[in-house]
């Protein structure tokens, strides 16, 4: 792993030609792969006609299929590689949904896990972190798991310990309450907290609130959502630390790190390629916003070619910090976090980002959630600290209209809570509109 490491230091610092040569090299040998190995492929790309699938080009492959995540469901084992190439290790395998609510079973190699190991241990380098710290997980919801007062420890970081000493890990259940978390923290005062970006959200604004520090802190690390602006914003006022987010999938593994300099990303490419797409598939380019779409360069076992992960991205310029890795400016967020109009026409709501401060300054607002359920209508989803007043009702509605610049019914739910998805992750937009 150390050495994979090592070739980290180098690799990132290439020229984007000479990252984008090294990954089509890569591409053609997972897809010679494919072509031989995997039955799905073997079927579905005879109409490509690529020349050799070993030295394939940057044009065939903009020509190759986009497979879904209901593709993957179809094939099942047709997907699998009958033969593994040597080296690759023991084959296992994980089943995730992602927010989608399509499950799938995805095989990995040790090889694939090893790059996945690699990748950890290089966004803690790029964040320069103190490896003899502690570092505090909120994020399994498991009923029973972490909980609390104590939550559960270990006495090493994880896949970080293979090739450093570190701390110890502790852990507790995202959801308990914010106050019985802060309570936690404050008795564990770590060094590092790792959580997701709403999570940590409302733990900043409770400690501001009640004036409480957490004076070992020294950076907070997100994992899962959508990082909105004023997350970083709120945890700079509370605890006076910085934001460090990355972008990862279960099924296909780190996608991109935020960049230790700036705050946007740099693609993983050692590890995946990564496409962003307009809507007529063809490639975006810096400044627009696309459809995600990744090919995992070192899974030999189960190999997702040009799988559309449901995620949509905004290409960013080259990084003023000198590395070659490709750079995304946002992640913006998953296709059902779009609004739909009566026409047909989808829009993002980017409800949490822009002037989200005043939707909040309207009323006392504790946690918020918008539902499209049909074509004419947008559910509030409110927990509040006491009855909203009609005047408060109709600056929310007026915000909402303005925001998604249709004219919408706003109807209201007043709710004690707003769970969590099984996954643990928080949507502030769901839609229900079928594509």
């Amino acid at each position: 792993m150390l050495s994979i490491v090592s070739q980290f230091g180098l690799t990132e610092w290439w020229t984007p030609e000479k990252i984008l040569d090294n990954q089509f090299n890569k591409l053609g040998l997972l897809l010679a792969h494919a072509c031989d190995n995997v039955p799905y492929y073997r079927n579905t790309l005879k109409a490509c006609a690529i020349a050799d699938p070993a030295h394939v080009t940057p044009e065939e492959w903009a020509g190759l299929p986009i497979l879904q995540r209901a593709d993957i469901q179809v094939a099942g084992e047709n997907l699998h590689s009958g033969t593994i190439p040597r080296g690759h290790g023991r084959v296992t395998s994980i089943y995730t949904s992602g927010t989608t609510g399509r499950p799938i079973r995805v095989l990995r190699t040790e090889r694939s896990n090893l790059i996945w190991c690699a990748f950890t241990i290089r966004e803690h380098l790029w964040h320069r972190r103190q490896f003899r710290g502690k570092l505090a997980v909120v994020r399994n919801s498991g009923k029973g798991q972490d909980p609390y007062p104590d939550g559960t420890r270990s006495s090493r970081w994880g896949l970080s310990s293979h090739i450093f000493k570190t701390g110890p890990t502790v852990s507790l259940n995202i959801n308990c309450t914010v106050a019985e978390q802060v309570d936690w923290l404050r008795r564990e005062d770590p060094n590092y907290l790792l959580t997701h970006p709403t999570n940590v959200h409302r733990l900043a604004i409770y400690c501001l609130e009640k004036g409480i520090p957490l004076d070992n802190l020294r950076q907070v690390i997100t994992i899962s959502e959508m990082l909105r602006p004023d997350v970083r914003n709120v945890c700079r006022a509370a605890w006076n630390v910085g934001v460090a987010d990355m972008y990862t999938g279960r099924d296909v593994g780190y996608m991109a790190l935020q960049c230790p300099e700036h705050e946007h990303y740099h693609v993983q490419s050692e590890g995946i390629f990564i496409e962003v797409l307009d809507d007529d598939g063809n490639a975006c380019g810096p400044g627009e916003t696309g459809r995600v779409v990744v090919t995992p360069l070192n899974n030999f076992a189960m190999p997702l070619i040009r799988y559309e992960i449901g995620d949509f991205a905004e290409l960013g310029p080259p990084c003023p910090c000198g590395r070659g890795l490709p750079v995304l400016s946002r992640i913006i967020g998953r296709q059902q976090d779009m609004v739909t109009l009566p026409g047909g026409e989808s829009r993002w709501t980017l409800l949490s980002a822009g002037n989200i401060e005043t939707f909040l300054q309207i009323a006392p607002i504790r946690q918020y959630q918008f539902v499209q359920n049909d074509l004419k209508t947008i559910e509030v989803r409110l927990v509040v600290d006491r009855e909203l007043t009609e005047q408060e009702q109709d600056g929310i509605r007026k915000w909402v209209v303005a925001k998604l610049d249709h004219p919408f019914t706003v109807i209201f739910s007043f709710v004690d809570d707003i769970p969590r998805a099984a996954s643990g992750k928080y949507q502030d937009f769901i839609s229900r509109i079928e594509a």
